[in-house]
């Protein structure tokens, strides 16, 4: 009954939080953003004592529960476990004392040193969430468009095409490396991450060996069958001794379904029974690791796994085709600009803060309805969000990403608040424009700019034929990048919009 409890609950919130970064219509954060917001390390960021508190009464009662019900990457290690078929494959080992710890204290360094590539890279949540939006979601939007296809044959409106595009090729291949690893040491060894590398884990471990529930053995009715031990993911039972290491021990059920004598129980108290009593592992440092790969039945699959994976970033790859109005012409796409100052989404206040705060999760990357969002590819700031406009604008309507956030990198605020939040300032380049470079009359800046904050003037006032070019008031600029997104300019824009290392409020 526990097991099936448990698989219950993790489904429900595994498909949960899954929707919330696969969605790319805008209704799925309405009913799950509350799932991202109960992570551990996004509450702590968000500075979330409610959440945080739960968390910690949750697992002095039921122990590290977390882990197999809430955690994305715990399930779905789980998920990726049970592709070995093979029955009673696992073996009790030490705790990995040596590797555990300085983990975790660099992980705390990381954060308190602001070294965000390396906190974003052990976060279990930010690594499930680089898994979905760099690798699921395109699986997902190439599904939908195939049934957009299909019913814009049959002349029906269910389904609509979505442009799938490659946000950021380090980052997607971090995400395909990270999912490999975990692939192959879940096949091999069950919860490897969770109890070697995971910062979360090892945090929880320490409340988890005082919970009021565990799973406690009874002596008498153990006949040292090592069932227990051979089907415990977290390789934590050692059946000789009749003991758990509970700062391990994740609450499974397994150990309990494949008992046949009913020498496992999960309860508050220790057995009454003779010789009943409670054992608790004093793990102690050991090299021991989990055991080999025995034979290669499911080698096919991961080669199966890894190809389609590098055909779906294959197809990413290519170009999309952008037709002018006629048809007849195709246009080049546009070149990132590099920008002097990182420009951050509305609510993140600051370049400094942003950073200080966000989990490199991608949840409001994979939220941005329009496509303005992507992870950066500065070394010293990798995977953290971005803005830039070749695909889009940050519509003053639209306020998605403060509603997704977890962990308070971007501070919640309405429609009219974004409008007069100044992320950033529109620049001229000369060398790039139109009027200059093919002799034409544009304008395209100063009449899609919301705020009106472009005007066209004469480049030369004296001479009357002298053509019109942009002016930008800097004051009345917000940096939405309507202008930078609408310009002709091709391949580098002739006006782009440079980020303001504080935002704030006219």
């Amino acid at each position: 009954m526990l097991r099936k409890i448990r698989i219950a609950l993790a489904v429900l919130f595994f498909v949960g939080i899954t929707l919330l970064f696969l969605d790319f219509t805008g209704t799925a954060h309405h009913w799950l953003s509350w799932m991202a917001k109960i992570q551990f390390l996004p509450a702590v960021m968000a500075l979330n004592v409610a959440v945080i508190a739960a968390l910690v009464v949750l697992t002095l009662v039921f122990g590290r529960i977390y882990c197999s019900v809430i955690c994305p990457l715990g399930v779905m290690q789980d998920l990726l476990a049970r592709l070995n078929r093979k029955k009673n494959k696992y073996a009790y080992s030490r705790e990995v004392r040596w590797l555990r710890y300085p983990v975790l204290v660099l992980f705390v360094i990381a954060i308190v040193a602001g070294v965000g590539s390396l906190f974003q890279l052990l976060a279990p949540y930010s690594a499930y969430g680089r898994i979905a939006t760099m690798v699921l979601q395109p699986l997902w939007m190439l599904g939908n468009n195939v049934l957009g296809y299909l019913a814009e044959r049959a002349d029906s409106y269910a389904f609509y095409t979505v442009d799938v595009w490659m946000k950021s090729l380090p980052v997607l291949i971090i995400a395909v490396v990270t999912l490999l690893v975990l692939a192959v040491t879940a096949w091999r060894g069950g919860r490897t991450y969770c109890n070697t590398i995971c910062p979360v884990g090892t945090v929880l471990s320490f409340l988890a060996r005082f919970s009021w529930l565990k799973v406690r053995f009874d002596a008498d009715k153990c006949k040292n069958c090592s069932k227990c031990s051979k089907n415990c993911k977290a390789a934590c039972i050692d059946y000789k001794t009749h003991t758990v290491d509970y700062s391990r021990c994740v609450v499974c059920g397994n150990c309990i379904s494949e008992c046949k004598f009913g020498a496992l129980k999960y309860k508050a108290s220790p057995s009454p029974s003779k010789g009943g009593n409670v054992k608790i592992q004093d793990t102690a440092s050991s090299n021991q690791t989990p055991p080999p790969l025995e034979g290669l039945g499911e080698a096919s699959r991961r080669s199966f796994l890894l190809t389609s994976l590098m055909a779906v970033g294959a197809a990413m790859a290519q170009k999309k085709e952008k037709l002018m109005d006629g048809g007849l012409a195709e246009l080049e796409d546009k070149v990132v600009p590099e920008r002097q100052t990182p420009l951050t989404p509305p609510g993140s206040l600051s370049f400094q803060h942003f950073a200080q705060y966000c989990t490199g999760c991608q949840l409001c990357v994979s939220e941005c309805p329009n496509q303005v969002l992507r992870p950066s590819t500065d070394l010293m700031h990798l995977m953290l969000p971005v803005m830039s406009y070749e695909r889009g604008y940050c519509r003053p309507e639209c306020t998605r990403c403060s509603e997704v956030c977890p962990a308070g990198a971007i501070v919640p605020f309405d429609k009219p608040e974004k409008s007069a939040i100044h992320i950033g300032h529109a620049v001229w380049v000369k060398k790039n424009c139109v009027p200059l470079t093919d002799g034409v009359e544009c304008g395209n800046c100063a009449r899609h700019c919301p705020t009106g904050a472009i005007e066209m003037v004469m480049l030369n006032e004296e001479d009357e034929e002298s053509p019109m070019v942009p002016a930008v008031n800097e004051e009345a600029c917000i940096g939405c990048g309507a202008c930078e997104y609408v310009c002709p300019a091709r391949p580098f824009s002739a006006i782009i919009v440079e980020g303001n290392e504080v935002h704030h409020i006219n």
